[in-house]
């Protein structure tokens, strides 16, 4: 079965709706650039609702150390995802230093971009294709050509992001065969805005495809 991420959200409401829409990750944006940014406090309050229902996914963007350590206390989340620039030597540190399940998500431009993805092979546990980057790493609404994907070799676990709606969504998961989606704009009625509606429709068409 196809695993669901439903990232960005900031209310309990939201929460609640992505679980019972059978969202298997919940994701937390502590990015303050990001209008779907949460505080520490406000993501640990989150995280409690997750707690048992689904697995918590904290999204940071090119944090030192301290920072990172001092979130991943604060929110003890499932899973950590890099969102930025985060070399493979970074992420390999804080799976090992952190012990616990490490994302990277790329922008995917080109055939090359996924070839060099395989620089985090046994760095990571998951890696997240996305659209390229623009003012923001991600949340864009955006989505690259998933053709791109079709004769890659996986040799990592790994999930797609990047522009995906109720719309399309079936269509994605077709084309690629992905094992994991992760929507956050396109699940929106404004920017860092959930519609609890959307988020029950696109999980609806995530299952029937």
């Amino acid at each position: 079965m196809t695993q669901i991420k439903i990232c960005g959200l900031k209310t309990p409401e939201a929460v609640d709706a992505a679980i019972d829409a059978g969202a298997t990750h919940i994701g937390l944006v502590h990015f303050e650039p990001s209008p779907r940014h949460v505080s520490l406090a406000e993501a640990s309050q989150l995280r409690a609702f997750v707690r048992g229902k689904a697995k918590a996914v904290l999204l940071l963007v090119n944090a030192e150390f301290d920072a990172t350590s001092r979130a991943i206390e604060a929110i003890k989340p499932d899973v950590i995802q890099f969102h930025g620039n985060e070399t493979p030597e970074w992420t390999a540190l804080v799976r090992e230093q952190l012990g616990l399940e490490v994302w990277k998500a790329l922008g995917v431009r080109d055939a090359p971009t996924l070839e060099k993805s395989r620089r985090y092979e046994g760095k990571v546990d998951r890696l997240l294709f996305d659209a390229p980057a623009t003012q923001l790493p991600g949340g864009n609404g955006t989505r690259f050509d998933w053709s791109l994907l079709t004769h890659f070799a996986h040799h990592t676990p790994w999930g797609l992001a990047g522009g995906l709606t109720p719309e399309n969504i079936a269509d994605a998961v077709r084309q690629t065969g992905t094992e994991l989606v992760d929507t956050s704009s396109g699940v929106e009625s404004a920017a860092g805005v959930k519609d609890l509606d959307k988020i029950a429709a696109f999980c609806a068409a995530v299952k029937a495809a």
